[in-house]
């Protein structure tokens, strides 16, 4: 009986060591796969506003993207202006296993919402829901990145941005 006890526990340590093995075997996603962590720090650039009556405004633009040492959550803080109009996007998001989610606000429109979507090293695609439903995607190469917003909203109806470090 006593062999028995052993075997069982014995058989039990082993198991456990093995699930533990598998579990850190298992591919993780890579931070390197993660644009939260390409993206934090400061941006500058330009971009172009589109309104409902096509007319197209040019803007200059400032991004601020934190982290907070959590490469999994993302704030970010996009200010764009000319002399006539301005708009001010601020989102925090959340990634899980590429996953996306997360709340937003325009502060000039008086918006907010809900993200979702994915993530990818090069890439966030985006949906946004609440005052306004739209799109938005932050395509990431090297030193630089574009975000794009395509939106619903009354008279808002997108913006393009480029911005470099």
């Amino acid at each position: 009986m006593r062999n028995l006890k052993r075997a069982a526990s014995m058989s039990a340590c082993t198991s456990a060591v093995a699930l533990a093995l598998a579990a850190y075997a298992l591919p993780a996603r890579a931070e390197s796969d993660n644009p939260f962590v390409t993206l934090a720090g400061t941006w500058g650039g330009s971009g172009t506003a589109r309104f409902d009556d096509g007319k197209t405004e040019s803007l200059r633009c400032k991004g601020y993207y934190t982290n907070n040492g959590n490469p999994h959550n993302l704030g970010l803080s996009i200010r764009c202006a000319n002399a006539s109009a301005k708009l001010e996007l601020r989102a925090n998001l959340v990634d899980t296993n590429g996953a996306v989610s997360g709340n937003w606000e325009e502060r000039t429109y008086n918006q907010s919402g809900t993200v979702t979507g994915r993530a990818t090293a090069g890439r966030m695609t985006l949906s946004i829901t609440g005052g306004i439903t739209g799109t938005m995607t932050v395509a990431i190469s090297g030193g630089s990145h574009v975000v794009t917003v395509a939106s619903s909203g009354p008279s808002f109806k997108g913006v393009h941005i480029s911005m470099s470090r």
